[in-house]
């Protein structure tokens, strides 16, 4: 029988971090997938601030589930060493911070281009990053988006299958959706004995963002056949009920699904998907 542990990016509920700490306290969520702290994002932070942000972790009771970094979340194209050099401030940081995980991506694929055209430099990025992640006890989570060499639940199996299960598999309905592709059933058969831990955001037939649910995702049914395995998994809310920092830019770049501000406070969004999940679990 599985187990299923709530996390949150938090920085959907404020942009500053004591207040996310509050967010979460006011919840009963003890783990965040850090993303935004105080105006920065986490490849950006010092070594002093990720200190600090530990100190304050630690008197809040609360634990770092994964680095919600945004590594491979540039084009395939792109100059990559000072991606690189972005890599390593972030596993600096999670060495402090004591987490072992971080979400990456797979690398935007140019407008106009077969994903497939690009595979063998995606997976030379990737599995740059993979020896890296391996010398520093790091755990790389792939995560599914829009316009990404895995975006598509084939090529999301593609990465597990090449890399042998060593870069682990996040789920996330809404993504799928908005690559027009059927998150329940067609994509978890396929991913189903891959995914490592998943994002909770939904969507509707138009690429809106709802609460767990709420959408046509089935995150209902998800969550009831991942029950028969047994296993531990983390379930990060990841609202997307309002605009934040740093997302209208990636919405107009990247064509990702639309955010509509359909509650009054980035608060009430955030009790809105905490509430919607709380549903199934």
């Amino acid at each position: 029988m599985a187990e299923f542990i709530l996390s949150a990016f938090a920085d959907e509920y404020s942009p500053v971090f004591d207040e996310q700490l509050l967010g979460l306290a006011e919840h009963g969520i003890k783990y965040m997938e850090i993303r935004g702290v105080d105006g920065q994002n986490i490849a950006d932070i010092t070594v002093e601030k990720a200190r600090e942000i530990k100190s304050k972790l630690d008197a809040a009771g609360i634990a770092v589930s994964s680095m919600g970094s945004p590594i491979g979340k540039t084009g395939v194209n792109d100059p990559f060493e000072p991606h690189l050099e972005q890599y390593k401030r972030v596993i600096e940081s999670a060495h402090i911070l004591e987490c072992d995980r971080m979400r990456i991506f797979s690398f935007f694929i140019p407008s106009g281009t077969a994903p497939e055209e690009c595979r063998g430099k995606v997976f030379d990025r990737m599995g740059k990053l993979l020896d890296i992640a391996n010398a520093e006890g790091m755990i790389l989570c792939h995560e599914n988006e829009k316009g990404i060499y895995g975006d598509l639940s084939e090529r999301c199996l593609d990465i597990q299958e090449y890399f042998k299960g060593e870069i682990k598999c996040i789920f996330d309905h809404a993504n799928f959706i908005c690559c027009n592709e059927e998150p329940y059933p067609k994509a978890f058969e396929l991913l189903k004995d891959h995914i490592y831990y998943l994002h909770i955001k939904d969507a509707d037939s138009e690429h809106h963002m709802t609460p767990a649910g709420d959408g046509i995702g089935r995150i209902p049914e998800t969550i009831e056949a991942l029950r028969a395995y047994d296993r531990t998994y983390v379930l990060t809310i990841e609202p997307h009920l309002r605009v934040f920092k740093g997302l209208d830019a990636l919405q107009s770049k990247h064509g990702e699904g639309a955010v509509l501000n359909q509650y009054a406070t980035a608060a009430e969004a955030f009790g809105a998907a905490v509430k919607g999940i709380r549903r199934y679990i």
